[in-house]
């Protein structure tokens, strides 16, 4: 009698422990499609997604500033054209060329005026004659700009 009490106890102990030792493989194997999800592709994703954040934060930006072209000089009282320090300019035509350019759209020579003394002098040379100070008008690359409004109209821009 206590042996089959025993003997019951033991069994219903071993039928409640088979419930979590012995699982059922055919609900498991039913799961298998959402481990393959959340374990492989769910990572892959998350690289994936971490590779273009990282990417298009550190990707190189282009910077070009479009060459705005001559501009007219301003004009004192006198209605004298008034040159910045440093730029080249056309004495002949009363424009003001962007840094770097050394000729007009002629082919004559522009002018730059010393920043140190005020003295005014080819673009093309180096050194100022009356300070000594150089300063180098050096050609650069220019910038184009398209020549009318973006594909589509103006309204996209």
């Amino acid at each position: 009698m206590i042996v089959d009490q025993l003997d019951q106890v033991w069994n219903s102990l071993l039928d409640l422990t088979s419930q979590f030792v012995l699982p059922d493989w055919g609900g498991l194997i039913a799961l298998l499609p959402m481990f393959l999800l959340v374990l492989v592709v769910g990572p892959l994703l998350t690289l994936l997604g971490l590779y273009w954040f990282v990417y298009v934060v550190r990707r190189p930006r282009t910077r070009v500033r479009f060459d705005d072209g001559p501009r007219p000089a301003a004009v004192d009282a006198e209605g004298k054209p008034v040159y910045p320090i440093g730029e080249p300019y056309s004495p002949r035509s009363g424009l003001i060329f962007p840094a770097g350019q050394l000729r007009d759209d002629q082919g004559e020579l522009l002018m730059v005026i010393c920043p140190m003394c005020g003295l005014g002098r080819a673009a093309e040379i180096d050194t100022c004659g009356n300070c000594g100070l150089v300063l180098k008008v050096v050609p650069r690359a220019r910038a184009m700009r398209p020549a009318g409004p973006p594909p589509g109209g103006a309204s996209i821009a």
